[in-house]
């Protein structure tokens, strides 16, 4: 009974009912008029603007994301609004709070917090400075505008400048799992690609016929030149997809994004061939680390990195990079050469260490 008259309370002219809920639970109290006829409820429209074009950055950099909002028609009087800005993920996960402010009071999340401001440089400016750019920052954020009962937001699209290499473990061909793909990825100093980095990688040559896991929990992989054992010859180039798998039960290799490095990649000069554990400590003994795939895959895509000699990497393979292709240096094509996992025990090869800047 309690319940039927308070529905027929809600729904009576003229009745205040429970405090609005959008997002964030608040009771506006004032009149929302400035006393000049304006209002947000009088025919005044609540606008947020942000850029359409990616933005495009790299990983320890600081970047603004650009957002403002106006009214139409204009406002004389200023108002206090609220602003949200948070993380669009991908996989159907929830958003990723970033930061809230209510006037100069700021609150920001998780691994974001001490690293983002809202900057106010012009009226109603409430652009998001991201500092020190980690490999997990790139996707999509949105910035929402609430004032009183209304609210608008809008999307930026934030991109990092990288390099997508395909992966396989020690042992072997489609041997993970979606969440092994990750830790995989993560181990190499890097993340899961996302389609569209992919994309982007195969718009620029990448051509490789084993599947592998994208950020979306998707499979597929990249064709320039189609061949019968990669989808056969009737089909164009482009990117071929197995859709979306099963996380736990499909094993397959994976794509990985690295972006440009904070230190440098180098080929330790060494007057002996070294075991994986002496190519190790050879690293250590330089005040260096042995270096991990993703940051030799940046240091030959942003820095140019060419060597023709093989050397040990931090997962057990022996790789090397080669920027313009040369005669008895492997491929025509230019690269990062891999000779597989050799046993890291009677194998004597170079290494390659990085050293944080």
């Amino acid at each position: 009974m309690g319940l039927l008259l308070l529905g027929l309370v809600l729904l009576l002219p003229g009745v205040s009912g429970l405090p609005f809920y959008n997002g964030f639970y608040y009771s506006n109290g004032r009149d929302p008029g400035n006393g000049h006829g304006e209002g947000l409820f009088n025919g005044v429209k609540l606008v947020v603007e942000t850029p359409e074009e990616t933005l495009f950055t790299y990983r320890g950099a600081s970047v603004t994301l650009p957002c403002r909002y106006h009214y139409e028609p204009a406002l004389v009087s200023p108002r206090p609004v609220r602003v949200k800005w948070w993380k669009l993920l991908e996989n159907g996960a929830p958003e990723q709070d970033v930061l809230v402010a209510i006037g100069l009071k700021l609150r920001s999340f998780g691994d974001y917090r001490g690293r983002v401001h809202l900057r106010r440089d012009k009226e109603r400016e409430v652009s998001l400075e991201i500092r020190d750019l980690r490999l997990e920052d790139y996707g999509r954020y949105r910035c929402e505008v609430i004032d009183g009962l209304e609210d608008e937001s809008g999307l930026v699209e934030l991109e990092l400048r990288g390099v997508v290499f395909p992966y396989q473990p020690p042992q072997g061909r489609y041997q993970l799992n979606f969440h092994e793909a990750q830790q995989a990825c993560e181990e190499q100093d890097a993340v899961v690609a996302s389609f569209e980095q992919l994309f982007r990688a195969w718009e620029e040559g990448l051509d490789w016929c084993n599947a592998g896991w994208l950020q979306d929990a998707s499979v597929q992989y990249p064709i320039t030149l189609p061949r019968q054992p990669c989808g056969g010859l009737g089909l164009a180039p482009g990117v071929r997809s197995y859709g979306q798998r099963h996380r736990r039960l499909h094993r397959y290799d994976v794509f990985c994004f690295a972006t440009a490095l904070k230190g440098r990649v180098y080929y330790l000069e060494h007057p002996e061939k070294l075991t994986l554990a002496e190519a190790t400590e050879a690293c250590w003994e330089d005040g260096a680390q042995i270096a991990k795939v993703g940051q030799l895959f940046a240091a030959w895509k942003f820095h140019g990195l060419d060597r023709c000699d093989a050397g040990w990497l931090a997962d057990g393979s022996v790789r090397y990079p080669v920027a313009h292709p040369r005669p008895n240096c492997g491929p025509p094509e230019a690269g990062v050469r891999s000779f597989g996992f050799p046993d890291p025990q009677t194998s004597s090869y170079g290494v390659y260490c990085y050293r944080q800047r």
